[in-house]
């Protein structure tokens, strides 16, 4: 990818919040990528990768202004999963068993600032229609797989 934002700014976003997943994800090759929206009380941008087999989510906050990693990256799993849910205007909860909530929704179409300088602003409009699509029918299964483990329990 060309690192220069002038010249391909969504290539130039896609890059830094794959660097920002990367950084933290020690197998980052085996997940789904998604950029996603905080809304209520865990807000802020999050890279949210995600995979079947085994079933589990990380949520990856970055940095509004550089895209960054924010924090710490966070597994979610049936090891520690509290409740996942599907929200009325289509985002998503997901509680961990530590006492963490996340409220997030995965838009198909987001648009991504980023800081390159001082004085330069990058801006790009992340195409993830299909990507959104996918990462909607894992959570059914995600869904699916937690509740079929807590009937055994």
């Amino acid at each position: 990818m060309d690192p220069r934002p002038d010249e391909n700014p969504t290539d130039h976003v896609k890059r830094l919040l794959h660097e920002a997943f990367d950084s933290q994800i020690p197998n980052f090759a085996s997940y789904n990528l998604v950029a996603g929206t905080g809304i209520a009380g865990s807000g802020g941008l999050k890279v949210i990768g995600y995979r079947r087999q085994p079933a589990e989510l990380v949520l990856a906050p970055v940095s509004s202004t550089d895209l960054s990693a924010s924090e710490a990256a966070i597994t979610i799993n049936n090891t520690n999963v509290n409740q996942l849910a599907l929200l009325n205007d289509g985002g998503y909860e997901v509680a961990t068993s530590t006492g963490r909530v996340f409220r997030f929704a995965i838009p198909g179409t987001p648009s991504i600032d980023v800081h390159v300088d001082d004085a330069v602003s990058v801006g790009a409009v992340i195409d993830q229609e299909i990507d959104a699509r996918d990462f909607a029918d894992f959570m059914d299964h995600f869904m699916n797989t937690i509740e079929g483990t807590e009937s055994f329990v």
